[in-house]
């Protein structure tokens, strides 16, 4: 499959992973967040979520990917949010078709603003690879969720073994379920592209609920830790 240039590092450097910390909708707590650099914090405009975000966003240092995790909203809307918030990212995360990226990349494309574009799929036991080829080439990067009864933040985690053959070259995102406990598992498959010649397809690893102190709030420490162990 065709997809984004992997940028392989130089020999005897590693490929870190980057950090995405999803489920902010608390000011204060976003700033404390952004001193720890993640390199992207999502807002959830998805009002059936317990972390739905429409308020007023802090300052977020420029280095920070504010990413806007969408659920099936229609162009408009999208468009909207972007353009208020002055997204980085955009991150689908409902059924839409890759005719529907690819139209939102072309309309953004002609407001000036590029955001990338993250196209979730939700993992279960009859999850098939198959449904990702309609999108290469239109999308920056896949992110591979548990499917479960909310629309993320289940707290559930899926069997990675399956990305181990994962077939493309689009760069992916690794969420569900992914707590402090799990940073060696996640060091370990990030070994295993390495070893393949594929460093760059994991590209990062997605955090919610399990740092936590309730919905939207963060536990700073738990995430500073995460952080360095990731990429140790």
């Amino acid at each position: 499959m065709e997809g984004k240039t992997l940028i392989t590092p130089a020999s005897g450097q590693s490929s870190g992973l980057s950090l995405k910390v999803c489920g902010m909708n608390q000011p204060g707590n976003m700033l404390q967040v952004a001193e720890l650099q993640p390199d992207y914090m999502g807002f959830i405009f998805y009002d059936q979520s317990p972390r739905y975000f429409d308020g007023d966003m802090p300052a977020i240092p420029s280095e920070i990917k504010k990413t806007g995790v969408f659920v099936n909203a229609s162009l408009e809307a999208i468009l909207e949010r972007v353009a208020r918030y002055q997204l980085n990212a955009v991150q689908l995360h409902g059924e839409e078709s890759a005719a529907f990226c690819k139209d939102l990349k072309i309309a953004l494309q002609k407001t000036g603003n590029t955001p990338e574009m993250i196209k979730v799929f939700s993992v279960g036991p009859d999850f098939s690879f198959q449904v990702i080829k309609a999108y290469e080439g239109i999308v920056d990067y896949f992110l591979f969720d548990t499917k479960g009864a909310l629309r993320g933040g289940n707290g559930e985690e899926f069997d990675w073994q399956i990305l181990k053959n994962y077939p493309s070259n689009t760069p992916f995102f690794l969420s569900g379920g992914i707590g402090p406990e799990h940073a060696k598992q996640i060091a370990d498959l990030k070994s295993h592209f390495y070893r393949i010649g594929k460093p760059g397809l994991l590209y990062a690893v997605d955090v919610n609920s399990k740092f936590e102190l309730k919905p939207g709030l963060k536990k700073l420490k738990e995430l500073r830790e995460f952080k360095i162990q990731i990429n140790s």
